[in-house]
């Protein structure tokens, strides 16, 4: 997955949201939806903390590698 940088991206007045199967959990991920090329995520837990790039492509490959289990193990 490819991650860039953007400065010049103003996300002040982006609308985050978490997955809806985070349910009451706080350990998660932040996603703004309002960059068509660009995937900003954040750790909800830290909201004025660094936030990562990802080109929505890139994106969208991984959500569907999570949701279909073809993710490899990292441990």
């Amino acid at each position: 997955m490819r991650l860039t940088t953007r400065p010049d991206l103003d996300l002040r007045h982006a609308v985050w949201r978490k997955s809806s199967h985070s349910g009451v959990q706080t350990d998660c991920i932040e996603i703004a939806d309002a960059h068509p090329d660009l995937v900003p995520v954040r750790d909800s837990k830290n909201p004025h903390g660094p936030t990562l790039f990802f080109e929505a492509d890139a994106w969208s490959a991984f959500i569907t590698g999570l949701k279909g289990g073809s993710l490899p193990d990292v441990n």
